[in-house]
């Protein structure tokens, strides 16, 4: 299994997904799920995947590499789709073609073919984007009433995310929830695990930021360790339970 979260806000995209993959309890490996595809003030697109890892990385290879799409004679690729809504149609036609192909011999395995993408980023003057494409290539976008997407595991990491995220929090903020949400998800799962892969990208620049967050960080450790704090510390502020307080 996997986490993999996208905020959208004002200021950016965030993106973030772990670098867990598991066949079992004694084989658990590190596969990276963030992919980035950037041309400098020209496109930065980048997709975070869960699911079936072969059906991913076989998807992810015939978009880099490109994929003709139904009544087009050209193949398509990340690096040349004009918008973002263009690229999350290739990335899901990609995804579908690929499950049609080997589901029925993974599914004879029992062997679960399900995939699931985020894909967000800019291309040219367009507008930010974030969309989630499902495993029958049909996709969805982020709206401002809810600035964020999930794939994976992500039950223990949505709480935080609908308490304090919103569309105008600023960029730094939304880093620091999106990583809140990973703390609370790998202390609760197993099948979530560090490295972390991040990407930031502001508003304006078409550059992306992506970085690697290892085990052991500090900035990680400390936000884990001061949220764990303060959430103990609120805790014990609130009143009793006054039925209790009656019978004491």
């Amino acid at each position: 299994m996997t986490y993999c979260v996208g905020l959208l806000v004002e200021d950016g995209l965030v993106l973030i997904a772990d670098t867990r993959t598991n066949a079992g309890v004694d084989n658990i490996s590190s596969y990276r799920k963030l992919h980035v595809s950037e041309v400098t003030g020209e496109r930065v697109i980048a997709v975070a995947t869960a699911g079936n890892l072969s059906v991913t990385q076989t998807a992810m290879a015939m978009v880099r590499e490109g994929i003709k799409m139904p009544g087009s004679e050209e193949p398509e690729s990340l690096l040349t789709a004009p918008t973002l809504f263009r690229a999350a149609q290739l990335v899901g036609h990609a995804i579908k073609l690929v499950r049609y192909e080997i589901a029925p011999s993974l599914e004879a395995e029992t062997v679960n073919a399900d995939a699931s993408v985020l894909i967000g980023g800019q291309i040219g003057d367009g507008p930010i984007s974030l969309y989630m494409v499902y495993s029958q290539g049909n996709f969805i976008e982020c709206q401002p009433d809810t600035p964020y997407l999930q794939i994976g595991e992500f039950k223990y990491g949505k709480p935080i995310l609908d308490r304090a995220l919103r569309h105008h929090t600023p960029l730094p903020e939304t880093v620091k929830l999106g990583l809140i949400s990973f703390d609370s998800t790998l202390r609760s799962n197993v099948s979530v695990g560090l490295p972390l892969d991040m990407i930031v990208l502001r508003k304006g620049e078409r550059k992306g930021d992506v970085r690697r967050i290892e085990a052991g960080d500090p900035y990680f450790q400390i936000l884990g360790q001061q949220w764990s704090r303060a959430l103990a510390e609120a805790q014990h502020a609130m009143p009793s339970p006054p039925w209790l307080d009656e019978g004491a």
